[in-house]
């Protein structure tokens, strides 16, 4: 990191302890410069990888992978996830599984050049099997890739988004106990349960204690028009998700993911200045927020205004 934007403290001042701020670089824009600008203008010393130059982790050539490596080192940014495409909405249960075993095997090796051990997946979205046998193969499909991940020295991330798991607490609990490995944990995204349907926050008091990674996202709208909005302006109820997980003992990364310019599934990935500046607005409000969270209460509090300043559309709300 450059002598104009010095390293923070990893909590960074005015954040509650044991809390870091991060962001999913490419929300910033596709090139890796534009990545680093971003979080390092922003004076966090955290990145969460999805993509560069509009490649995703796994698929980069040798040559490539080393330069993203050797300029975060250099930017003295912390790699905290890798956002894989194991599991995901581009890849339904019928899908070929040797892909997403080829994937974490890629992974495992470059996470470990990176210095992180999480990977985010999915739980793959059904593609007309019968309910029963979805799920039965898709616990079976998660159970192998963590074994796998477990002797590789990874965590993988079940993020509330597309597949069998993605909407329900009660899908999620039995993937976590089915896998039964310290090495499956949950992703939370305050703001995915616009576009699929249901309210985020009302998972919490059930998958709280198995929370390891949080999205910061917001929105307005319904599955059909979903507007996204900077955090706590929607109706995701953002502030009262993050009091919660700090009053049941939640540590880690609250990670931005604003949608507003980029989102892969809709094959929406802007760039430039006005992106890249936009990403920064979204971080300065998160870090607003997080100021005012003392006065909240826990979930029972009213809904957040709907403010929908800054919002975008899409149909999915996940990538």
């Amino acid at each position: 990191m450059s002598a104009e934007h010095p390293r923070p403290t990893p909590e960074g001042p005015g954040l509650p302890a044991g809390i870091r701020l991060c962001g999913i670089g490419d929300e910033a824009g596709a090139s890796l410069d534009e990545q680093i600008t971003a979080l390092t203008t922003l004076g966090w010393d955290a990145i969460e990888l999805r993509t560069v130059d509009g490649t995703a982790v796994a698929d980069l050539d040798e040559a490539a992978f080393e330069r993203v490596a050797e300029r975060l080192a250099a930017a003295r940014l912390e790699v905290v996830c890798v956002d894989s495409r194991i599991a995901n909405w581009a890849r339904p249960i019928t899908a070929p599984f040797a892909q997403d075993l080829h994937e974490l095997d890629v992974l495992a090796e470059r996470c470990a050049r990176l210095g992180t051990d999480r990977v985010r997946v999915m739980s793959y979205p059904n593609d007309g099997l019968p309910g029963d046998r979805w799920r039965a193969e898709a616990l079976a499909r998660l159970a192998e890739l963590t074994a796998r991940a477990e002797a590789a020295g990874l965590v993988l991330l079940h993020e509330n988004c597309a597949g069998w798991a993605g909407t329900r607490a009660d899908r999620m609990l039995d993937l976590l106990a089915h896998v039964d490995s310290p090495a499956l944990r949950l992703l939370f995204d305050v703001g995915n349960g616009v576009a699929y349907g249901y309210r985020a926050y009302e998972l919490l008091p059930r998958l709280a204690p198995y929370i390891a990674h949080v999205h910061i996202k917001d929105a307005v709208g319904t599955p059909e028009d979903t507007r996204y909005t900077l955090p706590g302006h929607g109706d995701c109820r953002v502030p009262e998700a993050l009091r919660h997980l700090l009053d049941h003992g939640y540590t880690g990364v609250w990670s931005i993911e604003p949608h507003i310019n980029v989102r892969p599934h809709d094959f929406l990935a802007r760039s430039g200045d006005d992106v890249l500046g936009a990403f920064v607005d979204y971080g300065r409000e998160l870090e607003r927020l997080i100021g005012g969270l003392g006065g909240l209460g826990g979930l029972g509090g009213p809904a957040g205004p709907d403010k929908a300043r800054g919002a975008g559309t899409a149909s999915e709300v996940c990538s």
